[in-house]
């Protein structure tokens, strides 16, 4: 029903931003291999994982969006279950109490002026900044998928597999997701060049996962890069341009290479990001999510809130 909804809807939704960035360095967390599903093993990483949805959520209210709360099972997939020295059970088990959390915290605050889809993060099987581990389509599929079941079986209303970094994973995650009859959102992330980590052009990796799945994914969406890196290749009127519905971007003009390196938050211009996220949306007429990933808060998706482009689409 609330997806449904979100399809049909005219409605702009917004997201959060970079939640593991803010938690290590704003909040001086801890989190092995980047996962935020450790926060909600202590009483003061849930409340402070409660705090900060509850920053976004108040944000989209006061602009008369919705809001995509993310579950956070970005590092929560059985490849990382070794390294982060868990049984796959067990990490399984973690996506479903995360799905459970952020349910929680919608439970308290949705409304009909303020709808709220619980959404179950899947990240890649490896580097999110660099295509170290390539899989095909099927190895993709055998990995993801028993995270996309689990977190279709704890109720999340749909998926979003973030910072994938070629086609064939993006592939095998779509598959499990169509089986699983669970909304998938495809975001791919993006080098200075605006070309996938692959070196694959982004036009043909959203054609190469829609052939291979029936075009299964609901949308496309660009994360974890800033709006420089990629509004030159958006330019044109092809129509691969409407799959994209969602924008997610980073705070920093850096590279993958410097950020990865960086031993101080690079947190940009907050204003300056959110002019530049309400022009993407001239190049992107499908898009209606917007928010942030590393390097991003609170400030710059309410300066993305604050556009007046954006608040024509809502």
């Amino acid at each position: 029903m609330r997806i449904q909804h979100f399809i049909e809807s005219s409605r702009f939704y917004l997201s959060d931003g970079g939640l593991e960035t803010y938690m290590i360095f704003d909040k001086g967390h801890d989190l092995p291999c980047f996962s935020a599903a450790v926060l909600l093993d202590t009483a003061a990483g849930r409340q402070d994982l409660t705090d900060y949805f509850e920053k976004y959520i108040g944000i989209a209210r006061n602009s008369g969006r919705g809001f995509i709360l993310d579950a956070p099972t970005w590092r929560a997939g059985v490849a990382w279950a070794g390294p982060l020295g868990q049984t796959v059970s067990e990490t399984l088990a973690a996506n479903e109490r995360a799905v459970a959390f952020v349910g929680a915290v919608r439970a308290r605050h949705e409304t009909m002026s303020l709808p709220i889809l619980v959404n179950g993060l899947v990240g890649p099987a490896g580097d999110a900044y660099a295509p170290d581990t390539i899989l095909s389509a099927d190895e993709a599929y055998d990995i993801h998928a028993p995270q996309t079941a689990a977190l279709g079986r704890a109720g999340a209303d749909m998926i979003s597999a973030m910072t994938l970094t070629h086609a064939d994973e993006a592939t095998g995650i779509a598959r499990a997701a169509k089986e699983c009859d669970i909304p998938v959102v495809i975001a791919f992330t993006l080098e200075t060049d605006g070309r996938l980590p692959s070196g694959q052009r982004l036009s043909d990796a959203i054609a190469q996962v829609d052939a291979a799945t029936g075009a299964a994914p609901l949308y496309y969406m660009i994360n974890c890069a800033h709006p420089d890196h990629f509004s030159e290749v958006l330019a044109g009127s092809d129509s691969w341009r409407h799959r994209i519905g969602g924008i997610r971007s980073n705070a920093s003009r850096m590279s993958h290479a410097e950020l990865d390196g960086a031993e101080v938050l690079d947190n940009g211009d907050p204003a300056e990001l959110g002019r530049l996220s309400g022009n993407l949306l001239d190049l992107l007429p499908s898009v209606k999510v917007l928010g942030g990933c590393c390097g991003t808060d609170h400030r710059h998706v309410g300066c993305i809130a604050a556009q007046e482009r954006a608040l024509a689409s809502a």
